[in-house]
């Protein structure tokens, strides 16, 4: 997990669960420009492609049987994505801009930090058949306020059957913060037990706090799939691989679910993003890029519950994550922060899921919206958000824990009666919306300034879809129930 930091004139902060991010620097206050605003992109001398990652969980054993995750949809809560090679543009639809980036034409939608696009490409390398839907929540550096997760998992809910061909089944959050309140009460846990309990199976990064790290929120709600990342030891059989220095081992309250590989994942690279420019060492060859963290492993099991799905359609979120645990492989050792063991798809696709129903107490939501950000703040011109408001206003957690429970907080593209999105379908497009005012201070922010925010100039020339189906940096041909997300602008 980390602390990440903008410069410049729109200052940031955000702490996501992806070691990739890094760690904070050391003394830095919320809303202080850092030398290092990331920390560092992790990763090693060791390089595992994905090929190798199937192998080791048996996702290609499911592969030689016909499943590839066709008909499953599987939703990215995170920084976006780009049109780069390896990634097939009609396997990849775009929901709501809810980051800073949306006032920014350029930048709406794509990944500029470079984070999401990584992920993408290992969920659709495990799951090459699945539908990816991008959920953009996280800014060029990466920053992001609980609020605007909130928004993206609701959206996700009522959005869940657009497309009756790939329903969406997973969400791959490889986010969280250290707050530590009650589950029982924070509206981040809220927010993942109502798409659990919509059919949705949310797949948590555990946190990268190594052997003294506790479980982020919200991979510390018991109901969700908690993945820690394992490290292969550069071969494909399980019988060397141990829990990686780096993974979360969480509490004898609240392990992870299970591990599966997230050491120096060889996957997509986004050119010109911030973590391409500040590491070209994880660089492999022109189009690969190699990162280590449990986002990393959080998007294997995503792919894997995809393949699984397939498979076994009738399982619900529960039965998927008995089937994973009491499948998983265990690893020599006894470290705790295994969990059930790691991720073993090859078993799983035929584990017994008899009385596999969870009953742990829910959450009702009602908590503190500050208190779930834990230490990470997001400030913009120096004024930090703090206290019980969302990005674009108060907030009252009651009211919203209602609306999202009975899966109103969107009406329309209003969350909680702020217009982030388009409200329905025009012809051929989803209806473009701008959000621009910023309101928790008392000031409004009417835009987010991008000169000197590390990629002036847009690096994203030549990176085109051939053949036509990226056409003016928006995916098109994508259908959803015989009309497609295309030209989502958010103009005006």
């Amino acid at each position: 997990m980390i602390v990440s930091r903008r410069a410049g004139a729109a200052a940031a902060v955000a702490l996501v669960a992806g070691a990739v991010f890094g760690p904070a620097a050391a003394g830095a206050a919320p809303g202080t420009a850092s030398a290092h605003p990331h920390g560092h992109w992790r990763f090693d001398s060791s390089a595992t492609t994905v090929t190798d990652v199937a192998r080791v969980i048996g996702a290609d054993k499911l592969w030689h049987a016909g499943s590839t995750g066709d008909g499953v949809g599987v939703a990215l809560v995170d920084t976006g994505v780009v049109p780069v090679p390896g990634l097939r543009a009609d396997h990849v639809v775009n929901g709501p801009d809810l980051s800073l980036d949306s006032v920014n034409g350029d930048a709406r939608y794509l990944d500029t930090y470079g984070h999401g696009t990584h992920l993408a490409g290992i969920v659709d390398g495990i799951a090459p058949g699945a539908m990816l839907t991008s959920v953009k929540v996280g800014a060029a550096d990466g920053a992001v306020d609980v609020s605007q997760v909130l928004a993206g998992l609701d959206w996700v809910v009522a959005h869940r059957n657009d497309d009756p061909r790939h329903p969406v089944r997973v969400v791959n959050l490889s986010f969280g913060t250290d707050g530590s309140q009650d589950y029982r009460i924070d509206p981040l846990t809220h927010a993942v037990e109502n798409a659990w309990r919509a059919g949705i199976v949310v797949v948590v990064a555990a946190g990268n706090g190594g052997t003294a790290g506790a479980l982020t929120d919200p991979a510390y709600d018991p109901y969700v799939l908690a993945v820690g990342a394992a490290d292969t030891n550069g071969t494909v059989g399980s019988g060397d691989d141990v829990v990686a220095d780096f993974s979360s081992r969480g509490s004898a309250a609240r392990r992870p679910d299970l591990v599966a590989p997230g050491r120096s994942i060889v996957s997509l690279r986004d050119p010109g993003s911030f973590v391409d420019v500040a590491n070209p060492t994880a660089r492999v060859g022109d189009n690969l890029f190699k990162g280590s963290g449990t986002s990393q492993a959080a998007a294997v099991v995503s792919g894997a519950v995809a393949l699984l799905l397939q498979a076994r359609p009738e399982l619900t979120p529960d039965q998927v994550k008995a089937a994973l645990t009491r499948s998983a492989f265990r690893l020599p050792g006894g470290d705790g922060g295994q969990g059930a063991g790691e991720l073993n798809l090859a078993r799983a696709v035929v584990a017994p899921v008899a009385g596999a129903g969870q009953n742990w107490a829910r959450s009702t939501g009602t908590g503190s919206i500050d208190a779930a950000r834990g230490s990470a703040q997001l400030s913009v011109g120096g004024d930090v958000l703090t206290g019980e408001n969302s990005l674009w206003g108060p907030f009252d957690a009651a009211t919203w824990a209602r609306a999202s429970s009975a899966g109103t907080a969107w009406v329309g593209g209003r969350w909680m009666g702020h217009e982030l999105a388009g409200a329905d379908w025009h012809g051929t497009s989803w209806a473009g919306r701008t959000w621009s005012g910023l309101y928790w201070s008392g000031q409004t922010w009417s835009g987010l300034y991008w000169s000197g925010l590390y990629w002036s100039g847009l690096y994203w020339s030549g990176l085109y879809w051939s053949g036509g189906s990226w056409d003016g940096l928006y995916w098109s041909g994508l259908y959803w129930s015989g009309l497609y997300w295309s030209d989502q602008s958010w103009s005006g």
